[in-house]
């Protein structure tokens, strides 16, 4: 009798104690490790943009444009901070559109302290994603460099995050996105930021002509070590980048990292040796673009393909990109100011579409998107992932381009040009010599 009294005694306290099991449960989906991953890994891209993207392409300016060269950044890390909290974020991840992702969360509506995005806080995924939305633009400055109005900048940037970046990031990331469901792989931005802010680069460059002189007075780079520091800043806030993209600390965001090493390094040397075989000399540029061109490729496929795969994708993309920035721009004669196309848009395509070859188990990947069983499938799909980016960033940018070029105005006057942006836009040097 005492015994079942006991075992009664025990049952009854197990069920009061239910409700309390449960909520330790919910509670336990926060994982305190994979968020301070991501806390770091946060910190790790927004490192990437200010100060590493500024130093990358400040360096290859002249020195009368430096300082508006970082302004351009900063000024960007700041506006798009802004923008992805106001719509920038509702559109991308607010719903589950096939296009967009609605209004809802505009202002971070139902973002609260309590919110939760699979294991990590919900505030800490919006600010990764932010970081993105951060960099993606800022890419873009390096191929109109030197000669767009800060004015302009800033009106066409506002437009272009609201209306090409933040949708694009929802057609691949965002729950119903036509992309995701198709089976795209784009691991951590080959579409999204890469192929999605060299083409806008592009048509950029394209619409504002050439710098005043292109081809023929000499616009060497005044500070190749700034360029080189931020190269090497950049390789190591992609770890954040490309690994934090699992969103977890776990055995996918150990193998991102491990591959974003390996085709770094190998893009890298494959640069290198290209420029020395057909220039002659190899260079600090080069190697340093290497490595960048490397990284952009390996991007959409860090979470898809293993070693070889990623030796293979960062041989192909240094090279391709070596002549992507070096022989197609000049027999296209366009003026790519710091090759934003040539290494992001190339480098990214090439890198989106090998992902659907080097994705596959027999080559050491993880794997296909979902519903696709076989590499023609997935590169059918990678490639219409390119295309569509291609197309519909294309075409609003251009538009966006025209707007401001036949209302205030895109480009600086050609003695604002002469004279330098730093002074002439911002009334500072960056040099008192």
């Amino acid at each position: 009798m005492k015994s079942f009294k006991s075992i009664m005694g025990w049952f009854g306290f197990a069920l009061l104690s239910l409700p309390s099991l449960v909520l330790a449960e919910e509670a336990s989906a926060l994982s305190s490790g994979d968020t301070a991953w991501m806390l770091t890994a946060t910190v790790l891209v927004l490192f990437m943009t200010i100060p590493g993207l500024s130093l990358f392409y400040a360096g290859m300016v002249r020195s009368k444009n430096a300082l508006s060269t970082f302004m351009q950044i900063f000024a960007i890390a700041a506006l798009a901070s802004v923008i992805w909290v106001v719509v920038g974020y509702s559109i991308a991840f607010g719903g589950e559109g096939a296009f967009w992702g609605g209004l809802d969360k505009m202002f971070l509506a139902g973002v609260t302290v309590d919110s939760m995005s699979g294991t990590i806080p919900e505030t800490v995924f919006m600010v990764f994603q932010m970081t993105f939305a951060i960099i993606t633009p800022a890419l873009i400055v390096g191929a109109f460099a030197e000669r767009m109005k800060f004015s302009a900048m800033l009106i066409f940037m506002t437009i272009w995050i609201i209306v090409v970046y933040a949708p694009i990031t929802h057609w691949v990331w965002g729950d119903g996105g036509w992309l995701g469901n198709k089976g795209i792989l784009d691991f951590a931005g080959g579409t999204v930021v890469h192929i999605n802010a060299g083409i806008a680069g592009l048509v950029a460059a394209l619409v504002l002509g050439k710098r005043k002189g292109y081809g023929k007075t000499a616009m060497p780079p005044h500070n190749l070590t700034y360029t080189i520091i931020g190269a090497s800043m950049l390789w190591v806030g992609w770890f954040g980048f490309n690994a934090g993209s699992e969103l977890a600390a776990d055995n996918v965001a150990g193998m991102a990292m491990a591959v974003t090493q390996i085709a770094a390094a190998t893009a890298a040397l494959t640069w290198m040796f290209a420029e020395w075989i057909f220039h002659g000399k190899p260079s600090g540029l080069g190697i340093a673009s290497g490595a960048v061109a490397g990284l952009v490729a390996i991007t959409p496929a860090a979470g898809a393909v293993g070693p070889m795969g990623a030796l293979a994708i960062g041989s192909i993309s240094g090279f391709v990109c070596y002549l992507g920035a070096t022989k197609l721009k000049q027999m296209l004669g366009y003026d790519d100011s710091l090759d934003a196309f040539g290494v992001h848009g190339v480098g990214g395509i090439v890198g989106a579409l090998l992902t659907g070859v080097f994705a596959a188990t027999t080559l050491g990947g993880s794997g296909f998107g979902e519903g696709i069983n076989s590499i023609a499938e997935q590169v059918s799909v990678q490639a219409l992932g390119v295309g569509a980016t291609l197309v519909y960033t294309g075409v609003v940018t251009f538009i966006i381009l025209m707007l401001i070029k036949f209302t205030i105005g895109l480009r600086v006057s050609d003695d604002v040009e002469v004279e330098g942006l730093d002074t002439a836009e911002h009334d500072e040097r960056a040099y008192i010599l």
